[in-house]
């Protein structure tokens, strides 16, 4: 069921305290994709001047930002198929800490890992306080209600414009696009699990009218309490892949399994090349 809140005007220009964010950054390649080095506060900001730019009318399509890890980046060089959706984002933020380590390598290290499980929350407060309007779609009704509810509490003032769940066929695509479109919303979070939210993302962009359109992957069950985050000394090592493996070691011990070996030689041999983004 979609859950929405009817638009009101808003304004089209950025507030006159906001510094700047459009500044020329630089991006690294990191396992074989190409990385934004900003850290999750410049992100926060670049989505903000992103989304404004949107409601003034320089975009008529979302940008597309996707988020990169050890699993994804072994997921891109195993399966061509993916490689190709991957490769249509606009932005790809480091959201595993081994990508920060990595692009060390490099002359432009990345300053910080944006976990969208964090950086959702820096999304939220800067929304709140310029006015963004969110939409939330993926995971169950429940779920999505209950983090829904948690973000406006943690971020009063944030405006959660809608929300659908996750459990939907490619039939119901359009329907669904239409109806987050008439709630006007800056920015569109996915949580529909790898592949699915970027197949998603990709295939409808065309569809959707916002500033961002964002993968989360399971952060609203983070958001809820429902998933534990790793101890902080862990997430800054690293290790967070292995306390996930200790909370479920039946679902995840084999992908890790294969996924990371294949990341940690992706990470060695293909980080290097740097570019400017804009």
């Amino acid at each position: 069921m979609m859950h929405a809140v009817l638009p009101a005007r808003y304004e089209t220009s950025a507030p006159k305290s906001l510094a700047p964010a459009n500044d020329p950054y630089v991006q690294v390649m990191v396992g074989g994709i190409d990385t934004v080095c900003l850290s999750r506060d410049a992100l926060a900001r670049t989505m903000l001047h992103d989304c404004l730019d949107a409601r003034a009318g320089a975009r008529c399509e979302p940008k597309l930002v996707f988020a990169s890890n050890g699993h994804v980046i072994a997921t891109v060089a195993q399966s061509p198929a993916f490689r190709t959706v991957f490769q249509q984002a606009d932005l790809v933020h480091a959201d595993g800490q081994a990508m920060v380590f990595a692009s060390r390598l490099t002359q432009n290290p990345i300053p910080e890992r944006s976990a969208t499980t964090d950086f959702i929350h820096d999304a939220s407060k800067i929304g709140a306080q310029h006015g963004l309007r969110f939409f939330l779609l993926g995971a169950t009704d429940e779920t999505n209600a209950e983090a829904a509810r948690r973000l406006r509490a943690l971020y009063p003032g944030l405006q959660i414009v809608g929300r659908h769940h996750g459990y939907f066929s490619r039939a119901e695509e359009a329907d669904i696009c239409d109806e987050i479109n008439l709630t006007q919303p800056d920015v569109i979070w996915v949580g529909l699990s790898l592949p699915l939210e970027y197949e998603f993302s990709v295939r409808n962009k065309h569809r959707l009218r916002a500033g961002w359109l964002v993968t989360c992957g399971g952060c609203y069950n983070f958001i809820t309490g429902a998933h534990k985050r790793a101890p902080l000394w862990m997430q800054s090592a690293g290790l967070e892949w292995l306390f996930r493996i200790l909370l479920e070691p039946k679902r995840l011990f084999w992908r890790y399994a294969v996924t990371n070996p294949l990341a940690v030689f992706l990470l060695l041999t293909r980080t290097s090349s740097v570019q400017t983004a804009r």
